[in-house]
């Protein structure tokens, strides 16, 4: 059997002249593009965008910085924006502002990153490091930025404000903080209700749907607006499903593939507004943007989407 990988190459090479310049054109559409709000002011995000903790922050050498600018280039034509990086990712901060800068991208991309001078253990935080931080971002885009979340729920108590410095500026627009450990989820509980976040992120897929019990309902209740992360979790639903059709009945809600049918899962959900899977392939990607188009299943087929998965060997 073909792997994603396999089977989106085979594709793209067999139809590259007759059938792939067309699906490119009517994809990039806008009209039937899905879109959600950002519960605070009402703004608009397209439901599947980037996240680049997997991929970008490897990438260093020509072929890959190539894939990378390749990569945004499809995302932008098929309508995308959202594209969430940290300067804990590596180089992907870094490389992913000069390509999208090199683009003319800059000003067409939900800028989200993040922030945090704590460490992944949590303690405390530097407040000048975390300043020195920030500008260290908003120097490397060029231009005031979208979101930052302050990772892993680390030191709210000192970053938190340092966000809001730059937010009570104009430098950034929303504030959030972000969790994909459910060890983690009481502290992202409190901050979400005792700070004055815009926007959490947070794990969820068809397979590690905890986020459901409290954090989302939640998010519903507070207006705060949700990105997430690890849809495929990591590679993980990917090797679950190896070998195996998407169910024909998946079709009826647009997924055709098994990636669609997991970020489709995801951005169902009433309190989700965007699903940021990682990439660095441009197959992929148009793959992901599939997802966003077409119609996204109700409860009773996301119920259906949750008893295949968990039906299958882990």
């Amino acid at each position: 059997m073909l792997s994603r990988r396999e089977y989106l190459t085979l594709s793209a090479g067999a139809c590259a002249a007759l059938a792939l310049r067309p699906r490119l054109a009517a994809a990039a559409e806008p009209g039937d593009l899905l879109t959600k709000p950002i519960p605070k002011t009402g703004e608009h995000l397209p439901i599947i965008g980037l996240g680049s903790s997997a991929t970008f922050s490897q990438s260093a050498g020509r072929e890959e910085l190539d894939a990378l600018r390749s990569v945004f280039e499809t995302m932008a034509e098929h309508g995308g924006t959202v594209f969430d990086t940290a300067p804990g990712y590596g180089a992907s901060e870094q490389v992913s502002a000069r390509i999208v800068n090199e683009l003319g991208l800059r000003d067409k991309i939900f800028w989200a990153t993040k922030m945090n001078t704590a460490g992944f253990g949590g303690g405390a935080a530097d407040p000048s490091a975390g300043r020195a931080q920030v500008e260290t971002s908003l120097e490397r885009l060029g231009r005031k930025i979208d979101l930052i979340q302050v990772h892993n729920v680390a030191a709210l108590e000192t970053q938190v404000p340092i966000v809001a410095e730059y937010k009570a500026r104009g430098s950034v627009r929303y504030i959030g903080t972000t969790s994909t450990s459910k060890g983690q989820y009481g502290r992202l509980e409190s901050a979400m209700r005792d700070m004055p976040l815009d926007f959490i992120g947070i794990d969820y897929a068809v397979d590690n749907v905890s986020a459901e019990e409290r954090i989302l309902p939640l998010a519903q209740e507070k207006g705060i607006a949700v990105l997430a992360y690890l849809p495929f979790g990591r590679t993980r639903l990917f090797q679950r499903v190896k070998g195996r059709e998407v169910p024909a009945w998946a079709a009826e809600f647009g997924a055709t593939s098994w990636a669609q049918f997991f970020l489709k899962f995801a951005a169902a959900h009433p309190a989700i507004t965007a699903v940021t899977p990682s990439t660095s392939d441009r197959a992929h990607m148009i793959d992901n943007m599939a997802a966003a188009r077409g119609r996204l299943p109700d409860a009773a087929e996301r119920k259906r989407m949750v008893e295949v998965i968990a039906a299958l060997p882990v």
